[in-house]
C-alpha cells in the first residue's frame, strides 16, 4: 500500500510537472522562467532520487542560453547548490560533460553577475572532479584574473588558487615550520612567477596580486620567502631563478607590498556594471 501511495504521488507530481513546468519554463515573462529554474533546483536538492537525473537537468542546461541575464543567473545558482553537495556528483557526470562548454563560455557573459557565478560554478566542478575540465577550459578562466572588473577577477583568482596553489604534498607537512627558501610557500611563489610570465601581461602584476589577495593572503605576504628566493643560493638540486624570473618576482613583491599598504584595488579596476562601448 505504501508503494502504491508513493507511485500515485509521483504520478501526480509528473502530471503537474508536464502540465505546468514544461510550459512555463519557456514563458514569455523572464521572471516566471527564473522562478521555474530556481524551483527545479530546489526540487533536485530536496528529492534527488526522483528529480536529479538528465530528464530534468536538461531543462536547466537549455535555459542557460536564455536571453535574460536574471534567468541565466538562476541556472548557475541552482547548479551550484547541486555541485556543492559531493554526494550528488555521480548523478551530475553526464550533465557536466554535455553542458560544460556552455558553462565555460558563460565566464565571458555580458552580465558581470552571471560571469562571476559561472566561474564559481566551475570552481565547484573542479573540486568535484579534477579531470572534467581540460587545460584549455582552465586557461579560459585563468586569464580572467586580469579582468578590469574586480568581482570577476577575484572569482577567477580563487579558481586559479584552487587549481594551481592549494595542493600540498604530504611531505610538506613536515616542513611547515621552515621559513624562507625552505618553506612550503617557496614552490608556490615560483609557480606564481611562472604563471605571471606565461600569461604575458607583464604590466599587470598589480591586477594578478589583487585577484588573489582574498584567497592567498598568506602566500602573497610571505616576503621573507620571496627575499630568500632572491638573495640566498639555491638548495642542492634546485634550479636557480633566471634574471627574467627574478625581475618578475621583484615586480610581484612590490605589488603585494603596495596592496598591503594601500588596501585598495589597482587603478583601472572597479566593480561597476558593464557599459556598452
Amino acid at each position: 500500500q505504501l508503494q502504491e501511495n508513493q507511485d500515485e504521488i509521483e504520478n501526480m507530481m509528473n502530471a503537474i510537472f508536464k502540465g505546468v513546468f514544461v510550459h512555463r519554463y519557456r514563458d514569455a515573462i523572464a521572471e516566471i522562467r527564473a522562478i521555474c529554474i530556481e524551483e527545479i533546483g530546489i526540487w533536485m536538492k530536496m528529492y534527488s532520487d526522483a528529480f536529479l537525473n538528465d530528464s530534468y537537468l536538461k531543462y536547466v542546461g537549455w535555459t542557460m542560453h536564455d536571453k535574460q541575464g536574471e534567468v541565466r543567473l538562476k541556472c548557475l545558482t541552482a547548479l551550484q547548490g547541486l555541485y556543492y553537495n559531493k554526494e550528488l556528483n555521480s548523478k551530475l557526470e553526464l550533465f557536466t560533460s554535455r553542458f560544460k562548454d556552455r558553462i565555460v563560455s558563460m565566464t565571458l557573459d555580458k552580465e558581470y553577475d552571471v560571469a562571476v557565478q559561472a566561474i564559481k560554478l566551475l570552481t565547484l566542478v573542479l573540486q568535484s572532479s579534477e579531470e572534467v575540465l581540460t587545460a584549455e577550459d582552465c586557461e579560459n578562466v585563468y586569464h580572467l584574473v586580469y579582468s578590469a572588473h574586480r568581482p570577476v577577477a577575484v572569482a577567477a583568482g580563487e579558481f586559479l588558487y584552487k587549481k594551481l596553489f592549494s595542493r600540498r604534498d604530504a611531505e610538506d607537512d613536515g616542513i611547515l615550520k621552515r621559513r624562507g627558501r625552505q618553506s612550503p610557500n617557496a614552490n608556490l611563489v615560483k609557480t606564481l612567477v611562472f604563471f605571471f610570465l606565461e600569461s604575458e601581461l607583464h604590466e599587470h602584476a598589480a591586477y594578478l596580486v589583487d585577484s588573489m589577495w582574498d584567497c592567498a593572503t598568506d602566500l602573497l605576504k610571505d616576503w621573507e620567502c620571496m627575499n630568500s628566493l632572491l638573495l640566498e643560493e639555491p638548495l642542492n638540486g634546485e634550479e636557480p631563478l633566471t634574471d627574467r624570473q627574478e625581475s618578475a618576482l621583484i615586480e610581484i613583491m612590490l605589488c603585494t607590498i603596495r596592496q598591503a599598504a594601500e588596501c585598495h584595488p589597482p587603478v583601472g579596476r572597479g566593480t561597476g556594471k558593464r557599459v556598452g562601448s
